[in-house]
C-alpha cells in the first residue's frame, strides 16, 4: 500500500475512534469541578452553592437523571441553574425528577436559548463561522418548566433582584434572561448591588462580556453562566476551540478573575444538543463553588468525579 494511501486509512481510523470516543463514553463521563472562591467578608461562614447548567435532558437520558439527583448528597447551600435545561416538549417529568431533591434547596435559575426553542439539525462548521444566522426550532413551553421549579425553593431571577437566605446571611441574586437571544435587559436590574448582603451573585446564561462588564460594575462579587458548553470540543490540556458567545477560548469553563473584585465562573455542563452528541477534553460537568472569606487564601480550582 502507497503511504499517502496507508497515512489515509490510518487517519480515518484515529478520526473514527475519536468520533466513537467522544460520543460514547465522554459525553457520558459525568463529572464534579470543585473551587473555592474568596469573596466573603472575614469572619464569614462559608457558603457552598452547586452550579448546574445546560442539561439539554431528553425523557429517555435516565443515567443523567440519576448523576443529577446525586448531586444533592453534596449537601449544597445554595443551587444556581444556568439554563438550556431541557430538549424535549415532553421532558418537564425528566427535569422535576433530575432536580426533585435538589428543589428543596435554596436555589435561583434563569433561562437559556435553548429553553426556548428545540434544538434543530445543524452542520457543526457553522459554530467556526462568525456572526452566523441563528436557527429556532418550535418554540418550548418555557413558562410551564419555569412554574414547575419554582413550587419548590427554586427562584426564577430573570430580569429580577433577590434575596436568598443561608442560615442568617442574606445572599443578594440578580440574573437576565438569554443573551444569546438578545434577550437580555441588564436596565430592568441595574444599579449597584445590596451592599449589606454577605455576597452579591448575578446569574446569565450566556457569558457575553458586555453583561459580565455591567454585573462588575455593580459590585456582583461572583457572575454564574453556561452555554459556551466548555467548547465541546477542547484541545487537550489547551483551550476551547469555539465558545459559541463573545467570550473567550481559554475562559470557557471554570473559575476565572473578571476584575479586581469580581469573579466569573463558567459551567461547561451536563448535556450537548441531541444534534451534536459529542464532547472531547471536556467531560459534562456540575461544579461546587465555596465561597470562603476573603483574608483565607484560595486553593484553586479542584476536580474530581461526583
Amino acid at each position: 500500500m502507497p503511504n499517502r494511501a496507508r497515512t489515509a486509512v490510518w487517519t480515518a481510523a484515529a478520526g473514527a475512534a475519536a468520533l466513537a470516543y467522544s460520543s460514547l463514553v465522554e459525553r457520558n463521563a459525568f463529572t464534579l469541578r470543585r473551587f473555592d472562591v474568596p469573596v466573603l467578608a472575614p469572619g464569614t461562614t462559608p457558603i457552598r452553592i452547586l452550579h448546574i447548567s445546560d442539561l439539554h435532558l431528553l425523557p429517555r437520558q435516565e443515567r443523567k437523571q440519576e448523576w443529577t439527583r446525586g448531586l444533592a448528597a453534596l449537601r449544597p447551600d445554595l443551587v444556581f441553574n444556568t439554563g438550556d435545561t431541557w430538549a424535549s416538549t415532553d421532558a418537564i417529568p425528566a427535569v422535576l425528577n433530575a432536580f426533585e431533591p435538589l428543589l428543596d434547596i435554596p436555589g435561583a435559575f434563569v433561562p437559556g436559548n435553548n429553553d426556548y426553542y428545540l434544538p434543530r439539525p445543524k452542520n457543526p462548521a457553522r459554530y467556526l463561522m462568525p456572526q452566523r444566522t441563528r436557527v429556532h426550532g418550535p418554540a418550548l413551553p418555557w413558562p410551564e418548566l419555569s412554574e414547575a421549579m419554582t413550587k419548590g425553593s427554586w427562584l426564577d431571577i430573570t430580569h429580577r433582584r433577590e434575596s436568598l437566605s443561608v442560615g442568617s446571611v442574606q445572599v443578594a441574586v440578580a440574573g437576565t434572561d438569554d443573551p444569546h437571544l438578545d434577550r437580555a435587559r441588564y436596565e430592568y436590574i441595574a444599579g449597584p448591588a445590596d451592599a449589606s448582603a454577605a455576597v452579591r451573585i448575578g446569574v446569565t446564561h450566556s457569558p457575553e462580556p458586555a453583561i459580565v462588564d455591567q454585573f462588575a460594575a455593580d459590585g456582583y462579587d461572583l457572575i454564574l453562566a453556561g452555554h459556551t458548553h466548555g467548547g465541546q470540543v477542547r484541545v487537550p490540556f489547551g483551550p476551547a476551540i469555539v465558545t459559541n458567545c463573545g467570550l473567550d477560548v481559554w475562559r470557557a469553563r471554570g473559575l476565572h478573575r473578571w476584575n479586581v473584585h469580581t469573579w466569573l465562573h463558567v459551567c461547561a455542563g451536563l448535556g450537548t444538543s441531541p444534534w451534536q452528541p459529542v464532547r472531547f477534553a471536556c467531560r459534562p460537568e456540575a461544579a461546587l463553588l465555596t465561597l470562603l472569606p476573603r483574608s483565607e487564601p484560595t486553593k484553586g480550582p479542584r476536580s474530581g468525579t461526583g
